[in-house]
C-alpha cells in the first residue's frame, strides 16, 4: 500500500491519508513496543504472587538468596550461610524465584 500519492494528494484526502498514516504508525509501535512490555510486567506481577518462604531467589542487583518472611511489599531475604545477614527489600527487586524443590521460574 502505497500512502505518499494519497499524502501528496492535498485538500481532504491528504487530510485522512495523514490521519490515516498516524494511526499505522501508532499500531506499530503499540504492537512492538508497549504489548510486550505490559506482558512481561504482568508475568512479573504473577512471579511475585507466587513467592513463599523458603525459596531462593535472584535480586536485581545480582544476589541469591533464600526468602525468610513475606509481607505485602516487603520480603526479608537471607544471604549467604550467615545467619546474621537477613536484609529486607522490596518485592520489586525480585528478579528470579527457584521454589524449593523445583525448576527454575524467570520472568
Amino acid at each position: 500500500m502505497n500512502l505518499l500519492p494519497v499524502l501528496a494528494a492535498g485538500g481532504m484526502g491528504g487530510t485522512i491519508g495523514l490521519v490515516l498514516y498516524m494511526v499505522v504508525i501508532f499500531g506499530v509501535f503499540y504492537f512492538l513496543l508497549i504489548r510486550p512490555q505490559k506482558k512481561q510486567q504482568k508475568a512479573h506481577e504473577a512471579l511475585l504472587t507466587t513467592v513463599a518462604a523458603g525459596d531462593s531467589v535472584l535480586t536485581s542487583s545480582g544476589f541469591y538468596g533464600v526468602i525468610i518472611d513475606v509481607m505485602e511489599e516487603v520480603v526479608i531475604v537471607e544471604f549467604g550461610n550467615n545467619k546474621n545477614c537477613r536484609i529486607p527489600m522490596k518485592k520489586d527487586a525480585i528478579v528470579e524465584v527457584e521454589k524449593a524443590g523445583s525448576a527454575t521460574t524467570e520472568e
